[in-house]
């Protein structure tokens, strides 16, 4: 994501493939606020001018991530999720209230997407070697193994209670693939509590969710605009987006990944078969909040074309663009459903076969 009239909000494209926000017009000025979180750079941006204690608000928004992750990271042992990990195969753990929503919504979306998203399949995550980013093929034995670790038909969960159990030995629940959109909700819900109007939050460019207008209301003007980057043109982008009270998720494997026998496998698996996703560049996903754009992204990228009726189903309040590598080396396709075509511009040029799902 890109700005031109100060300094870079969201800063360059990562490797998801998302870019940082730009203004829509040249006097649109921005405050930002932000801190290392999450292995990336999480960031507050707020209109100029516009809120008074823009500042402190948002340095009490990033104390809410950091706060966030230390209670859901994998990569601390004495974060409640750990914990969860270490114990739940014992039996009845209890959670609490906001570790518990999350865990609800992970499982609504893991059967809405029918298992393509699994937040449940840490098991696979770490022999493959990506929970230190330290990629590795395993041998079938122990893939086999992780496997029969893996899914959320081994997780329980008795929201009325608040408490959850694992039904079989080594499930790990990860919330790689919705933690950073799940912390992004969070804090946009309470800027809004605070009466903060106008707002866009990014976790490492790739997650992002905007509230109100860019710049100042002009008739006409809406939401916040947001670059989407090019998957194989490093630098360049590859659509611009205006997210209206939306969120945006965008997964790829642009920088992580590894090579094995002259094979370039990436870090997203396929739940189902426990092995890397195959044949997407990038997808990128709209929806109401940053959690489900986060999850429903990564589901695209593992089901694909086939997939985009699942995940952005006609006339729903989800969007798509899914894409795919063309016959040319040099071009892709480019795949979109239920996108409002005054918010979605391709950007790209040349080298772009742009298409409409269904």
């Amino acid at each position: 994501m890109t700005a031109s009239d100060h300094p870079p909000a969201p800063g360059g494209a990562d490797d998801d493939g998302a870019q940082a926000p730009e203004p829509r017009v040249r006097e649109t000025h921005a405050l930002v606020v932000g801190r290392e979180a999450m292995a990336c750079r999480f960031e507050v941006v707020f209109n100029a001018g516009e809120v008074a204690d823009a500042t402190a608000l948002g340095m009490t928004a990033l104390d809410l991530v950091d706060e966030t992750e230390a209670r859901i990271s994998v990569y601390r042992e004495t974060s409640e999720l750990s914990r969860l990990n270490a114990r739940a195969h014992e039996g009845w753990q209890p959670v609490s209230a906001d570790l518990l929503d999350l865990l609800v919504r992970a499982r609504d979306l893991h059967a809405r997407t029918g298992g393509a998203f699994d937040p449940a399949s840490g098991s696979l995550v770490r022999v493959w070697g990506f929970l230190r980013r330290q990629g590795r093929v395993p041998d079938p034995a122990t893939l086999a193994a992780a496997r029969r670790a893996s899914g959320m038909d081994g997780v329980e969960i008795d929201a009325h209670a608040a408490r959850v159990r694992f039904t079989k030995p080594g499930v790990e629940i990860n919330p790689g693939a919705i933690g950073k959109g799940w912390a992004l909700d969070r804090v946009v819900e309470g800027l809004r509590a605070s009466g903060v109007p106008s707002v866009l939050v990014h976790g490492g460019s790739s997650s992002v969710r905007a509230a109100g207008v860019q710049g100042p209301a002009f008739p006409g003007r809406r939401g916040w605009r947001v670059g989407v980057s090019h998957p194989l043109r490093p630098g360049r982008r590859l659509a611009t987006v205006t997210l209206v009270e939306r969120a945006l998720g965008t997964s790829g494997s642009g920088t992580q990944f590894f090579v094995d026998r002259g094979r370039r496998l990436g870090h997203i698996l396929d739940p189902r078969s426990g092995i890397p996703a195959e044949g997407v560049l990038s997808a990128t996903v709209i929806a109401p909040d940053a959690a489900t754009a986060d999850a429903l992204s990564t589901a695209l990228y593992v089901l694909g074309p086939a997939g985009i009726a699942t995940v952005a189903p006609a006339g729903g309040d989800v969007a798509a663009i899914l894409v795919v590598p063309s016959r040319s080396a040099s071009s892709v396709r480019v795949l979109t459903a239920n996108l409002d075509p005054e918010l979605f511009e391709c950007t790209a040029g040349e080298g772009v076969e742009l298409l409409r799902a269904g």
